[in-house]
């Protein structure tokens, strides 16, 4: 007999005890946060009143720092949505790279399109990923990353 998808999805979940000691060592709670995403994505819009030549270097430099930053995070406490969201950011930051340089070119919106993807994706990722399947993946559930 199949599993329901909710009980499949809740065996891998965090109990009360796991959660705790998780949000300890999660980045991405509390003013560690604010500080650790809120910066670029601040940085990210105050590039939008900066000369595009500027943007080439800001957009993949906040991106990757953001994307690195939730890579980390998930190993650190296997927090959901930084197991998408890390390579979601670094895609990004790719893509602004070569629009940048104008080996992708976007057209004159290019920031813009970059802009509303990031903020679309980012919110879709970050609090669909936790909606299906928690805050947290347990250590040593298969789809939480071993330390070595």
């Amino acid at each position: 007999m199949l599993q329901p998808v909710e009980s499949a999805v809740m065996s891998d979940r965090e109990s009360p005890q796991d959660s705790d000691a998780l949000e300890c060592t999660d980045w991405a709670r509390g003013s560690r946060g604010l500080l650790i995403w809120g910066l670029p994505i601040a940085a990210l819009l105050i590039g939008g009143f900066l000369p595009e030549r500027y943007l080439v270097a800001l957009w993949p430099s906040a991106l990757t720092f953001m994307g690195v930053a939730c890579l980390v995070n998930a190993r650190r406490c296997g927090r959901v949505h930084c197991y998408v969201t890390g390579p979601f950011f670094l895609l990004l930051a790719g893509v602004a790279l070569l629009h940048g340089l104008r080996v992708l070119w976007l057209g004159k919106e290019g920031w813009n399109i970059l802009g509303l993807i990031l903020l679309v994706g980012g919110v879709i990722l970050t609090f669909g990923t936790e909606r299906v399947f928690g805050r947290y993946r347990r250590p040593g559930s298969p789809s939480h990353m071993e330390s070595h």
